[in-house]
């Protein structure tokens, strides 16, 4: 194992310390694309406003993040990052933070203990707000300390399957403490789930496996907003897309966008490439995966591991090799080989460098603003789970277009007073 970057404290544990350097090149190099989190940074620097806070954040260790937690820094916080997925870490970037003064506990390909001890070091910080991706952070707080309940203010979730987990947590009564949905920002989902996801998970898939998609027939299992954004990109690359979907409303979306819909058990026989986006569990079953066809690659781009069952993947595996980095080739008993990419894990962050910086820059804007709102308006809110304010949403589509150099209309005196009266009908 790499020797370990630790502070005087320990209070940091990432893989090399020569990294450092070439992670704040990165980390500049994002920063270049993230205007609007630079002038929410700018505005930090003068107010302060999470000035002795500590700040525990769970999310994927990249460039891009890094921005965000300097941020916050920058806010008067003592930052705690740690990994949301095992695979997304960038080590040099992890090492850059840590020479900025950010106390980070994540390594590339870490296995599961260690990912469970980063979690647990994060905790130990004692936060007085969360940061997660995925909802690890939260979930294991409320599993193993219960005693820390009293000092969490509250906390933000950046996307779907951590929303998903933490309204779970409120419809059982469990949950302690408010926590802001990001991902219900229109600013970000509309944007990030959509473009980011897209561009990003082909990217990832073509960095893993250099397939011409042109002519390729690509299952995309989900049409949400990552769906939807990976299914245009594939047809914008030459791919046949075909749309699976367990809802009405997206599939007949589908449909009307021009896609084939069916159930998976239909496309699998004749998918080049399966790539899940749901956020469930078991989206690739052992049903699916033994109709799959000779060659056949299958990835994931949700948040877990969990969409694709690997354990029913092993079971039917005879052998498996590393055909290239981040794809695995299992062998059938009947000959068939089937393709893994990136583990089943997040295919853009492990196997490429997850979503571009532009994107972010929104996502990662709304997750500070949401949370400093958090710092000060916790007793308000409550405990569960809660939208970002639309003052938020809005103030950050505007400084994203500022950035960009675009202007836009404003509504005259007339046409506001007739958009809030009922008088005036036809003429």
């Amino acid at each position: 194992m790499a020797e370990s970057l630790l502070g005087a404290d320990n209070r940091s544990d990432v893989a090399d310390p020569a990294l450092a350097e070439e992670g704040r090149g990165r980390i500049e190099w994002a920063r270049a694309e993230m205007r609007v989190l630079g002038l929410i940074r700018e505005r930090f620097i003068a107010d302060q406003p999470l000035a002795g806070l500590r700040v525990g954040a769970c999310l994927h260790v990249t460039a891009e993040t890094a921005n965000l937690v300097l941020a916050l820094q920058a806010a008067g916080a003592e930052v705690h990052l740690c990994a949301s997925n095992p695979l997304s870490t960038q080590d040099s970037v992890a090492a850059g933070l840590v020479s900025q003064g950010i106390h980070v506990y994540a390594r590339r390909g870490e296995d599961n203990p260690t990912y469970y001890r980063h979690l647990e070091s994060v905790l130990a910080a004692r936060p007085h707000l969360t940061m997660d991706d995925g909802g690890d952070l939260v979930g294991e707080l409320h599993r193993r300390s219960p005693e820390q309940m009293g000092e969490i203010r509250g906390g933000t979730e950046e996307t779907t399957t951590g929303v998903i987990r933490l309204r779970a947590m409120a419809d059982a009564g469990v949950l302690r403490f408010p926590v802001i949905a990001v991902n219900g920002a229109q600013t970000k989902h509309l944007f990030d789930n959509r473009y980011g996801t897209g561009q990003s998970t082909i990217d990832g898939l073509i960095r893993a496996t250099n397939l011409l998609l042109a002519g390729r027939t690509m299952v995309i299992c989900g049409y949400g907003w990552c769906g939807r954004g990976l299914a245009s990109r594939a047809r914008g690359m030459g791919a046949q897309v075909i749309v699976t979907e367990v809802e009405p409303v997206p599939a007949l979306e589908a449909v009307m966008e021009g896609f084939r819909v069916m159930p998976l058990a239909e496309a699998a026989p004749i998918a080049d490439v399966i790539i899940t986006v749901t956020g469930d569990c078991n989206v690739v079953d052992r049903r699916h995966l033994e109709l799959v066809k000779d060659g056949c690659v299958i990835a994931n781009s949700g948040h877990f591991n969990s969409e694709i069952n690997l354990a029913a993947l092993d079971s039917l595996t005879t052998k498996v090799r590393e055909a290239r980095p981040e794809v695995a080739e299992h062998t059938m008993a009947d000959g068939r080989k089937v393709y893994l990419l990136a583990e089943g894990r997040l295919l853009n962050l492990a196997a490429a460098e997850g979503h571009p910086a532009a994107v972010m820059d929104m996502s990662f804007a709304n997750q500070a603003l949401s949370l400093v709102h958090m710092a000060s308006s916790w007793k308000e809110l409550g405990p569960g789970v809660h939208e970002v304010p639309q003052e938020i949403d809005a103030e950050v589509a505007s400084l994203k277009l500022a950035a960009l150099g675009v202007k836009i209309d404003t509504l005259t005196e007339e046409q506001l007073h007739y958009l809030s009266s009922w008088e005036q009908g036809t003429v």
